[in-house]
This record gives structure tokens, C-alpha cells and sequence, in this order.
């Protein structure tokens, strides 16, 4: 089970009637268009790099893809998108998501697929969707953040190399730790009380 965001999109197709489309719906995060506060700017360095850099560093994240399909219409519609949103913190687009405090996530929508109508003699026509086909949008973070305490509570998810694992576990169990929580957060404090 992935949380999914529902994105409502109007297609006009002009005065031809279609009899369907197949399109696909790739989602980039704009994050050049979106001014960050110091701690997101600290939070966004394993993205971006120092924001000294971000003059060429700062830039489209790909985040998301749908593809939707579309039945016959005449002139316009409305058809929703459900794009999956990933909680995969080895993605950048998670680590961007949640690097970010409050405000909006600029999005861009780069579509393509097929369009089918029929012909005078009435046969099936296609052509594909212009490579130009493109729609900008802002996405409430709230309405994101929503969607993952929704489907994850409040415990993000890490992936971990099974022997990284095993020797996590061998020592929550050589401590008597009875979380894992615990287990890390012990790890920690004793790892910055030898920085310090």
C-alpha cells in the first residue's frame, strides 16, 4: 500500500471527439521556484550541496509518475491522476519533501501517451500527445504531509543492509533495549557524548 495523491486534470481536446486517450502524467518538483528558511537550507545539503552551490545545484527533481486512461469525450474533461507518493528515503524527492517545513512544493506535469479518435471513414486513428504537452501546479506540503501520517503514522521508514541489520539487533539485544527507537537513539548519544 503506497499513499496516493489525486490530481485533477481538464483536457480540451478541441471540437474533435475522441474516443480515448492513454496519457502519462510524469511529476518533477520545481524546487528552484521556492524559497527555503536556514534549517530547511541545512536539512536540503545531502540534496542540493551547500546552498553556496545551489546556483547550480538547485533544480527538477523527477518525483512521481501515472498513467491514465481516458475514455470517449467530446471537446473537454475532467479525469483524475493518482500518483503514488514514495516514503523511500534513498530518493531525493522524499529527502527534498522532507527537508521542507511548511508553504508549497512547485510542481511540474509533463504529459505524453496516445490519443485515439476515429477517422471519416471510421476506422481507429492515433497520434501521440505532444512532447510539449506541460502544466505547472502548487501542492499544499501539508496536503503531502497529511498523506504520509496518514498511511505511516509517525515513524518514517529506513532501509537498512540485512548485516547492518543483524549487528543493530545483536546490540538492541546485548543492551535489553525493547525498541528500536531506543536501540538508535542510545547509539547516538553515546556516538555525540565521543564527538563532543
Amino acid at each position: 500500500m503506497v499513499p496516493t495523491l489525486r490530481l485533477r486534470l481538464a483536457i480540451d481536446a478541441g471540437d474533435r471527439p475522441l474516443r480515448g486517450i492513454t496519457l502519462g502524467v510524469r511529476v518533477n518538483i520545481h524546487a528552484e521556484r521556492r524559497r527555503y528558511g536556514e534549517e530547511e537550507a541545512e536539512r536540503l545539503r545531502e540534496v542540493f550541496g551547500p546552498p553556496e552551490q545551489w546556483g547550480r545545484s538547485l533544480g527538477s527533481l523527477p518525483w512521481t509518475q501515472s498513467t491514465v486512461h481516458v475514455g470517449p469525450f467530446a471537446g473537454a474533461t475532467v479525469v483524475e491522476a493518482r500518483v503514488p507518493c514514495s516514503y523511500d528515503f534513498e530518493v531525493a524527492a522524499s529527502k527534498y519533501l522532507c527537508a521542507l517545513e511548511d508553504g508549497e512544493i512547485p510542481l511540474e506535469l509533463l504529459f505524453d501517451g496516445t490519443l485515439f479518435w476515429s477517422g471519416a471513414d471510421g476506422r481507429l486513428q492515433s497520434a501521440m500527445v505532444p512532447w510539449d504537452r506541460e502544466a505547472s501546479a502548487r501542492l499544499p506540503l501539508s496536503v503531502w504531509s497529511e498523506a504520509m501520517r496518514a498511511a505511516f503514522g509517525d515513524a518514517p521508514w529506513i532501509r537498512l543492509q540485512r548485516e547492518v541489520f543483524a549487528r543493530l539487533q545483536a546490540e538492541r539485544s546485548r543492551r535489553g533495549l525493547t525498541s528500536w527507537e531506543d536501540t538508535i537513539d542510545a547509539l547516538l548519544r553515546e556516538a555525540g557524548s565521543r564527538v563532543a
